[in-house]
């Protein structure tokens, strides 16, 4: 492993994942960046104590995606079809999986532009923060290419088909004001401010319950393809768990002492 990731864990449980290597404009592949941020959800799936994620980038580029370095290896007479399909596979394709299926909460901080597989990288988190200066591009098609890392899961399911068809077959860049217009974002931000307001939100994601949390979670995945059924069910298994929990007799608890001590005496 080198340090193309760095991670930051604060006392509150907000993990901070860094795309480090500004050098390539933080590209996810043609290095082991993608096994860095694998082995980093690992670590944090395993921690009890952590409780949010925020996935930030050094320098002025969030993320290029694809390395341009490593496609011209791919279109090489020594690399064929079948070997390509297995690359992404057991490659690039492990990232969406291991990143949808984080229990914590997951944060994206958007500081510059966001482009292919570094838009999809952004769009794999439950919530995007953009800096102005953001930018984001579903740009396969300018390379002669498709998402190959689950982008065309992803981006209708936060913009809309009609959107998510927009950018994907012209593959232009939007700023993050249209950005947050469609939905793609959450909110806009002065850059200085960007890193200040992703750990703020995630601290008020960190203050509640880690365990109502992370089933909460669960619950809003389900919900993109169970039937309302199915997600009620879901919903009275996981809220007897939840009532279980220390921290759901504690909050009754406070509520409760609350209550009594607004109570008018006499």
């Amino acid at each position: 492993m080198t340090d193309l990731v760095q991670i930051e864990q604060s006392a509150d449980g907000v993990v901070t994942l860094t795309l480090n290597d500004p050098a390539t404009r933080n590209a996810l592949t043609g290095s082991t960046m993608v096994d860095e941020l694998l082995a980093a959800f690992a670590r944090i799936e395993r921690d009890p104590a952590a409780r949010v994620l925020i996935i930030a980038a050094a320098g002025s580029v969030f993320s290029s995606g694809g390395n341009v370095n490593d496609m011209q290896r791919q279109i090489g007479p020594e690399v064929g079809s079948a070997a390509l399909r297995q690359e992404y596979r057991h490659g690039i394709q492990r990232l969406p999986l291991a990143l949808h299926a984080l229990e914590v909460p997951t944060i994206a901080a958007v500081n510059g532009p966001a482009i292919g597989a570094g838009c999809d990288l952004a769009c794999m988190c439950d919530v995007r923060i953009a800096a102005e200066e953001a930018t984001f591009a579903e740009s396969f098609v300018k390379l002669g290419i498709v998402p190959g890392d689950g982008g065309a899961w992803f981006l209708p399911r936060l913009v809309g088909m009609a959107r998510a068809a927009e950018m994907s077959f012209t593959g232009d860049a939007i700023d993050a004001r249209t950005a947050a217009d469609w939905g793609l974002v959450s909110r806009v931000v002065p850059a200085a401010e960007l890193l200040s307001a992703a750990r703020a939100l995630a601290s008020r994601m960190a203050a509640n319950s880690p365990d109502a949390v992370r089933l909460t979670k669960r619950l809003l995945r389900e919900s993109q393809h169970a039937r309302l059924d199915a997600l009620l069910e879901l919903s009275a298994a996981y809220q007897a768990l939840a009532h279980k929990t220390p921290a759901h007799a504690e909050a009754v608890q406070d509520f409760v002492a609350r209550r009594a001590a607004r109570k008018p005496k006499g």
